[in-house]
């Protein structure tokens, strides 16, 4: 994961931001080269990819796709010459692969790593559990290691869901295996080392039609990738082709904090990764934009609301935590009088656009709306981030919040100064002015 902000580098005044535009959709490669566009030196990265003592050749060039300047890469990956005839042999191709090894960035940059539940598939491979203790057992830093290894889960997860196995039996072609590995661990490398703080990504566009498999034809997207995309927001790419791949799929699912427009921010650069050069009206590119954000920054949210003239009040204590629990990010209840002289309720609910169906069916199960009205607002929020603050009385968890002019205010959580107070028989405002107290010592500039 990126690093998180500490006493001595809290990002509240500025965030690096990287901003996605997934109109061509997404592929490991694709991400790998829009970070490397963006000013990630290919040096660094190798460098930081070396803990996992993997043989293979990061090959990177400058491409054109559809006029526009990108940057392509191909992880390469030795292979015998025994193995490599027998490839031949087995695929009829026309001319053997590059002396360097295997590429594996063919189509859009479709993985020859997709998972198999079957072990025997194949005479080499790694197996899920084995990349997992790979990963684990390298010297990657703590986050980079943690990032890697979420994603990877998430992709395990989705391949064993697809072919009814379990997650420690999903089982990766022994070069595409290399190809994956080195794709996820470049993203949570690259991630760090460009400095991202938050990562934002518009809806994915997805191209139709079919692609071959090990298992014949499959429909697009691929069933791993289409079981990726549950709770993501997609639109049509408008192309019979492979727009997300499943380790593309499975990098954005994992690393991604927000969907949606570009936020607010001051831009510095813009990246383009390439995927292979495609036919047709679309430009095979992944965009990438870096920028920092101020003191003010933006988003969208979503509001549902609905009234109600027989809400139960004492219900509306567990439907605020359902709310919440599902994604809510503020659940308000307010006073109507309604027609005919009738008390009611007016039951708002606001959340990011992506969670909008589950909190409205929540509405629906939880209350006796009938009906909500729904409506999209832009957003003015001041930079915060929560943060765990150990004080002689206990661990309190605190936001801290950067007004535009720079100031300081920390907001300790009520329910952790609550359980505090009652240890210590403590009144509750005092453990709440010694939170903030010292939260604005160890967290001061």
């Amino acid at each position: 994961m990126s690093p998180r902000c500490g006493p001595s580098s809290l990002p509240l005044v500025s965030q690096r931001i990287l901003h996605l535009d997934a109109f061509s959709g997404a592929a490991g490669n694709m991400f790998m080269g829009a970070l490397l566009d963006l000013g990630l030196s290919r040096k660094a990265l190798l460098e930081g990819l070396a803990p996992l003592g993997l043989e293979f050749k990061l090959v990177v060039k400058r491409v054109d796709r559809n006029g526009f300047a990108a940057r392509y890469v191909d992880v390469r990956v030795p292979v015998s010459e025994a193995k490599r005839k027998a490839e031949k042999k087995a695929h009829g191709h026309a001319k053997s692969p590059s002396a360097h090894g295997h590429s594996h960035s063919d189509d859009h940059g479709h993985e020859h790593g997709h998972g198999h539940s079957h072990a025997g598939a194949h005479g080499h491979g790694r197996k899920y559990a084995e990349i997992r203790d790979l990963i684990a057992g390298s010297k990657l830093g703590a986050d980079v290691r943690d990032r890697s290894l979420a994603i990877f889960e998430v992709l395990g997860r989705a391949e064993a869901k697809v072919h009814g196995a379990k997650l420690e039996d999903v089982h990766f072609h022994e070069v595409g295996a290399v190809d994956a590995i080195v794709d996820v661990v470049a993203a949570a490398v690259g991630l760090e080392l460009l400095g991202v703080d938050r990562v934002t990504c518009s809806p994915v566009a997805i191209g139709h039609g079919t692609i071959a498999s090990d298992h014949g034809l499959l429909p697009l997207p691929a069933p791993a990738t289409l079981e990726l995309l549950v709770g993501l927001p997609t639109v049509p790419a408008g192309v019979a082709w492979e727009t997300l791949t499943p380790t593309g799929a499975a990098i954005l699912k994992t690393v991604v904090d927000e969907f949606g427009v570009l936020p607010a921010m001051t831009v510095e650069k813009v990246g383009y990764g390439a995927g292979n050069d495609r036919p047709g009206h679309l430009p095979n590119v992944l965009r990438a934009t870096l920028g920092r954000s101020g003191g003010l920054s933006g988003d969208r949210v979503v509001c549902i609301e609905t009234n109600l003239d027989d809400l139960i009040p004492e219900h509306f204590d567990y439907l605020m935590e359902r709310l919440f629990e599902e994604g809510a990010l503020d659940v308000s209840l307010q006073h109507l009088q309604m027609k005919k002289n009738r008390p009611g309720f007016l039951v708002r609910v606001l959340a990011k656009p992506m969670d909008r169906d589950k909190l409205a069916r929540i509405l629906f199960a939880e209350s006796t709306a009938i009906g909500v009205r729904v409506a999209e607002w832009d957003r003015l929020i001041l930079e915060r981030s929560n943060q765990k603050l150990k004080t002689p009385l206990g661990t309190v968890s605190v936001k801290l919040i950067r007004s535009p002019e720079g100031e300081l205010e920390c907001s300790p959580e009520y329910d952790d100064c609550k359980r505090l107070a009652r240890k210590h028989g403590i009144p509750l405002r005092q453990v709440v002015e010694r939170v903030r107290e010292q939260a604005r010592r160890d967290f001061a500039e």
